[in-house]
């Protein structure tokens, strides 16, 4: 099964002409745009998107900065590193996050289950990548979960990281937007059913930083099997294959993100606003054959060999609540789905994964 290419721009062109509700006046081909959006979301947990306004160029800039960011020595990079924050802004080193395939029972039954050639690479320890966690987008002024919207934290050295993360990040998240607009028309759902919960949400831009000249050996584990537990997260294009997703039938799949386009991944907290209709989409991020023909390629053009994931997670606000949204809340499902404040949701998951808890955390 092929992950169509949704191009955004029919939609960015009458979008704002339509009610808030996006049922009344929107063009029938609109409309099956949308129920295309909504479906492929259900159906296989990602979609590729063409967005006028996020430009190769754009991802490139991004990634420039970034490389030589994290081709700086670890003691340099540790200087942004914020633990008693869950690690929520600034930079976490690799061996911290560990994959939830290690800690959770239930996930790992199902791998048990899984065909072979289906199975995911199997991680011996924590994910042996960097990332820096950028917020974007303005914090609530008051909040029951500070620690989850803290101020960025910006290396020294770098003048131009402020308006480069938050010119790439906004630009992502207009993306977002207008595909969660499309899947809320596409569901049935008023237009802002999930925008409207996304205002001041915690929106992080997390670039993941992979040394390929230490980690480039076939089979290596960057980002071992999980779900990401916020609403859709959107990734350019990266330099380095690696990123493989499991659809919603099972069918593991080696993704191919063509230039100029960036991929979504739904997330646990769509899952629960549509009472698991859609479902958080499972991946890993391994080298592959594929990997190494790319690091021969760097290799002889002189390029970096840090693998940056181009990666924002956009979040629902804190301190709204998580709960199914409109007819969903009928589904014999919603049961599984208690309300509970997103911050709240968003805690509980960091400290499955060894984020919250450790160096002195809340």
């Amino acid at each position: 099964m092929e992950i169509p290419v949704i191009d955004l721009a029919p939609y960015l062109e009458f979008s704002s002409k339509l009610s808030d509700s996006g049922k009344e006046g929107i063009d029938p081909q609109l409309k099956c745009l949308c129920l295309e959006v909504s479906r492929t979301l259900r159906e296989t947990g990602a979609l590729l998107v063409n967005d006028p306004r996020c430009t190769a160029q754009d991802n490139d800039l991004f990634i420039d900065m970034m490389e030589k960011y994290f081709e700086m020595p670890d003691d340099f990079k540790r200087l942004q590193e914020r633990p008693h924050l869950h690690y929520q802004v600034g930079v976490t080193p690799e061996g911290v996050e560990v994959p939830r395939s290690l800690v959770d029972e239930e996930i790992q039954e199902k791998l048990r289950a899984m065909p072979i050639e289906f199975q995911p690479f199997t991680p011996t320890g924590p994910d042996p990548k960097w990332r820096y966690m950028w917020r974007v987008g303005p914090r609530p002024s008051n909040t029951h979960f500070k620690e989850l919207n803290s101020e960025p934290v910006i290396p020294e050295g770098f003048p131009d990281w402020k308006d480069t993360m938050d010119s790439w990040g906004h630009k992502m998240i207009s993306a977002i937007e207008a595909v969660a607009e499309m899947a809320a028309i596409g569901f049935g759902l008023q237009k802002d059913a999930f925008t409207s919960l996304m205002k001041q949400g915690p929106h992080l831009l997390a670039p993941t930083g992979s040394d390929l000249r230490r980690h480039g050996q076939v089979d290596t584990v960057f980002a071992g099997y999980h779900y990401d537990l916020n609403f859709l997260t959107i990734h350019g294009r990266s330099r380095f294959p690696g990123l493989n997703i499991w659809l919603r039938n099972g069918q593991k799949m080696d993704v191919k993100v063509p230039v100029g386009c960036l991929l979504i991944q739904t997330g646990k907290q769509i899952e629960w606003l549509t009472a698991g209709d859609c479902i958080a989409g499972m991946h890993e991020v391994v080298v592959t054959n594929r990997t190494t023909d790319a690091i021969k390629l760097a290799l002889e053009q002189n390029r970096s060999l840090w693998r940056v994931s181009s990666t924002l997670f956009a979040h629902i606000a804190s301190d709204d609540v998580l709960k199914p949204l409109g007819h969903f809340a009928e589904s014999p499902l919603a049961c599984k789905y208690p309300p509970m404040f997103a911050g709240e949701f968003v805690e509980q998951e960091l400290a499955v994964i060894n984020l919250k808890g450790s160096k002195g955390d809340l």
